[in-house]
């Protein structure tokens, strides 16, 4: 067995075993769909970038979160185009493993992020007067790092533990590598204890960052009940991060659900779209969400798209 897993180099992806039949109608569509997230997350970046009055810590935490989307999507679709298009569905060992590090920190970044802006909009809407004192340019640089490099390191280290068992399977049951599909290809369930603990330690710590939003905005909700200009600012700036943060909470709750508890009674085609769930509502709905409710990013685009028609 020792010899065995020495020779495994590469892992064959088994998700898109049943939708052969269907290969050419899914490049398509998954095409559209990437192309759309480029097109949506790029148009309010370069929004954002170009015109100095969106130089705001709530525009540039923004920016931070589209640019987030299109890290995570770029480790997923290029790889799944090819796939689709290919008659074997295989990637090396170290691709693999990287993969499952882009998924995993580019989800735990979105939680970080969203934690970030419920900060900055409790600040904004309940100590209006310390905003600018306290969202300076020096503590925005400190808490996106903090959104980027915390999740990258802490899944870092689950992927390094990864990389030290030996598997005796080449094979994952998914669209795209997984890092806690990797764990139960060990060959001895022993050596998975630390990755377990270390699991859990990261689920821990992101679910205290979940309690931190809904406290967030719990006290902002408090603040704004008997304030008609506080109201204003919360339906504004708030409703667009409390719609992302409820799309992101369930497109995650049902995949780690499926992966974790299992989903074998479930058609493999419905399996595989509650995989990506979190890799095509949240990328495409976010900027969208933000660009049409957000009324300075609104008038900017559509005195662009104006300006172009002219």
């Amino acid at each position: 067995m020792m010899d065995n897993v020495s020779l495994i180099t590469m892992f064959f992806l088994s998700g898109l075993n049943e939708t052969r039949n269907h290969q050419f109608t899914l490049f398509t569509l998954t095409l559209l769909c990437y192309c759309m997230i480029l097109l949506v997350n790029i148009c309010l970046i370069a929004t954002i970038i170009l015109d100095k009055n969106l130089h705001e810590p709530m525009y540039i935490l923004l920016c931070t979160f589209c640019m987030n989307g299109l890290y995570g999507t770029t480790g997923f679709y290029p790889k799944f185009l090819w796939d689709l298009l290919s008659p074997l569905h295989i990637i090396s060992y170290s691709g693999c493993l990287v993969q499952a590090l882009v998924m995993y920190s580019f989800a735990c970044s979105d939680l970080s992020i969203l934690a970030v802006m419920a900060y900055d909009r409790y600040v904004a809407i309940c100590r209006p007067l310390e905003y600018h004192s306290i969202m300076s340019k020096q503590r925005l640089f400190k808490l996106v790092c903090f959104s980027w490099l915390t999740p990258f390191c802490i899944m870092a280290v689950n992927i390094f533990l990864t990389s030290r068992l030996k598997l005796c399977s080449p094979y994952v049951t998914r669209l795209f590598c997984v890092n806690w599909i990797i764990v139960t290809l060990a060959c001895f369930p022993t050596q998975t204890i630390i990755n377990n603990i270390v699991a859990y330690i990261t689920i821990i710590i992101y679910v205290c960052h979940g309690f931190f939003i809904v406290w967030s905005y719990m006290y902002l909700i408090k603040t704004c009940v008997n304030s008609i200009e506080n109201r204003a600012k919360f339906m504004q700036t708030c409703v667009p991060h409390l719609f992302s943060l409820l799309t992101f909470l369930l497109t995650i709750l049902f995949d780690v659900m499926s992966m974790r508890f299992g989903s074998k009674d479930l058609p493999r085609n419905l399996q595989n779209f509650v995989a990506i769930e979190f890799l095509v509502i949240p990328p495409i709905m976010n900027p969208l969400i933000y660009g049409f409710k957000l009324t300075k990013i609104r008038n900017r685009i559509l005195a662009h798209v104006t300006f172009k028609i002219k």
